[in-house]
């Protein structure tokens, strides 16, 4: 009896996952098309400027491509600001050259950290400070976005209404275990995704990989100098917009915004180690759950089928109907099905990820990001919730 009560239990579980992902999922799509955009009539008043702020250390290896990218957008008046946040390699100098090249670049070299910021915080807060578009679109150093992806973000505010839009990252040259561990993190978003999309109450949603925001609403919400010390700065930049009454829309980046992160599931889990933790706002009850409780109920869902009892069956069959969700995600981007395959399998890695990013942030006492180390007691503290 109590055997078949924990497997009907599990698969109660994962049906209503993939239940509720399934519904939310309607609302979680790519950014739409320049030609479906532009099917309408839409009155612009004027061209739009757009300010792009680039927060990069370290990062020679492709900073250059994502410039030039930047550089190569159709439909908008760019101003490119990069901030060279301490960097230690040749960034600088690829800088320097490309702004020599280029009038449209501007180059802000920060040297010393204040005390009380994050770096890529206080990277962004520099960049935002001097931009003078209409918009600022804040992207990562190493995210290469498609031509035409500003300008349709821009279309799809205005025709929305929206003061912020914001798309996933996308990856390239990922091995099958990290488009799983991609396919179950957009799944994981497929509820932020309804929530900003049909503008529900509480409902916020951010990404680094591209924040493009109205220039006054970031302002008039107080921007990257109420994230300072926040790690998850790109997400709670949605969260102080939706609390200025301020309308985000959300998509799927895919293609649109290919960043160079975890390519293999290692990747992903050195990647996610402080973040995790910190997007449970450095709580422990959140961490037993997922990162103990997740591990056993999946694997009870595993081994039930092998026990020959119906519950045993529906519970493992519970946990296969995640690949219905997945498909779909997978089908978005373009992938096979073999990805969406392999999702239901990959949760445990993703568990793992989460109980790893409160150990290490424990065992050390913080996080170190872009060289500097920040106690936990002092991201807690100063943290947005």
């Amino acid at each position: 009896m109590w055997f078949t009560l924990l497997f009907g239990g599990i698969a109660v579980l994962f049906t209503a996952m993939t239940v509720g992902i399934l519904f939310h999922l309607r609302w979680a799509r790519r950014l739409p098309s320049w030609k479906s955009l532009t099917a309408g009539p839409l009155n612009v008043p004027r061209p739009v400027r757009c300010s792009v702020v680039v927060a990069a250390r370290d990062e020679e290896a492709r900073i250059e491509s994502t410039i030039r990218r930047l550089l190569a957008q159709s439909g908008v008046a760019i101003d490119l600001i990069v901030v060279d946040d301490r960097s230690t390699d040749g960034t600088g100098e690829i800088l320097r050259r490309l702004a020599a090249e280029d009038g449209r670049v501007r180059v802000k070299r920060v040297d010393a950290l204040p005390d009380g910021w994050l770096g890529k915080c206080h990277a962004c807060h520099v960049g935002a400070g001097i931009a003078t578009g209409d918009w600022i679109l804040f992207t990562d150093a190493d995210c290469w976005l498609k031509p035409d992806v500003i300008a349709r973000a821009l279309r799809l505010a205005e025709s929305d209404g929206a003061d912020h839009v914001t798309l996933t990252p996308g990856i390239t040259g990922a091995t099958l275990g990290a488009r799983a561990w991609h396919l179950a993190f957009l799944m994981s978003l497929a509820d932020w995704f309804y929530g900003v999309n049909r503008d529900r109450p509480r409902s916020y949603l951010g990404m680094g990989a591209f924040n493009l925001v109205r220039a006054p609403a970031y302002r008039e919400c107080g921007g990257y100098e109420k994230l300072r010390l926040t790690v998850l700065d790109d997400v709670k930049l949605g969260l102080l917009l939706r609390r200025a009454g301020k309308r985000t829309r959300g998509f799927i980046g895919g293609d649109d915004t290919e960043c160079h992160w975890g390519t293999t599931v290692g990747a992903m889990i050195g990647v996610m180690e402080k973040n995790y933790f910190a997007a449970i706002d450095f709580r422990f009850a959140p961490v037993l759950a997922l990162g103990i409780g997740g591990p056993l109920f999946w694997l009870a869902a595993v081994v039930g089928p092998f026990t020959g009892t119906i519950a045993g069956m529906a519970a493992g069959m519970a946990l296969l109907s995640l690949m219905l969700p997945a498909g779909i995600v997978a089908r978005r981007l373009g992938w096979s099905l073999g990805e969406a395959a392999m999702t239901p399998f990959i949760y445990p890695a993703l568990f793992y990820a989460v109980f790893n990013s409160a150990w290490k942030t424990v065992r050390q006492g913080g996080v170190r990001w872009r060289d500097t180390f920040y106690s936990l007691d002092v991201l807690r503290a100063g943290t947005v919730r």
